[in-house]
């Protein structure tokens, strides 16, 4: 028994704008079955898409805080062209800059229209095959206790561990990295943004939830209700989704 991660979760304001927001600036489609907004690539509508991480937007009523957001998107470039490009047209599409203390860098930190923190990354050969989505990035406190954790929850193999950072990626070495930062500040507010996990096809969604509570995760209520997902928290109190099997 195994997870998957099969999305990014954003919560939103407005769900369609900020979806189409992304869909422009990954090239990818946006598509609306129902209340959420999911934003995958432009092929043929496939969910789980079986190489890119999808987004999906969800609508609440609360805005975002001030507070820095303690997960977020790295998106990837293939040259300094591109990077100055990319960077120019976020900008037409509503997104603007934002300090979160980074002083001088060479990736470009940007918010997109509701205050969402994400980077442009610089040219790096790791994410050269990523696709347009380098990495989800997620600030921690120990990298090696969330290398254990996710590495232990998902299909993913562990690519790296350091005293600064856990990098996994899907097995098939494919789509975008899951990286722990080593990060200073602890949480203090709910993730605007969170990881959705997903069982395999024929595995027990119960029996799974079960397992990630052994290793370490907690349950966690964010007034969902009664839900068919199931809402938990990493051992350094990480929101996720472990959804149900449709």
């Amino acid at each position: 028994m195994v997870l998957r991660p099969a999305q990014v979760n954003i919560k939103a304001l407005d769900a369609p704008a900020i979806g189409r927001f992304w869909a422009e600036a990954l090239g990818w489609n946006a598509f609306s079955p129902g209340a959420t907004t999911y934003v995958g690539p432009a092929d043929d509508f496939v969910w789980p898409d079986p190489v890119a991480v999808g987004i999906d937007v969800v609508p609440v009523p609360e805005p975002k805080t001030a507070a820095k957001n303690r997960t977020h998107l790295d998106l990837a470039t293939t040259s300094a062209a591109h990077h100055t490009e990319l960077v120019a047209r976020l900008r037409t599409l509503g997104a603007t800059p934002a300090d979160v203390g980074q002083g001088d860098v060479p990736w470009t930190v940007l918010a997109d229209p509701e205050g969402n923190e994400f980077c442009v990354l610089e040219p790096r050969e790791i994410y050269r095959d990523t696709g347009p989505i380098a990495a989800i990035v997620v600030d921690c406190e120990d990298p090696h206790a969330m290398a254990r954790f996710w590495g232990e929850a998902v299909d993913w193999t562990l690519h790296e561990v350091t005293d600064g950072i856990a990098r996994l990626r899907s097995a098939k070495g494919v789509g975008p990295y899951l990286e722990f930062l080593r990060t200073r500040g602890t949480k203090t507010v709910p993730d605007r943004i969170h990881l959705d996990l997903l069982p395999y096809p024929g595995d027990d969604k119960a029996a799974e939830v079960a397992r990630l509570r052994a290793l370490g995760a907690t349950d966690h209520d964010l007034g969902q209700g009664d839900t068919p997902w199931t809402v938990l928290a990493d051992p350094e109190g990480h929101e996720f989704c472990v959804l149900a099997l449709s």
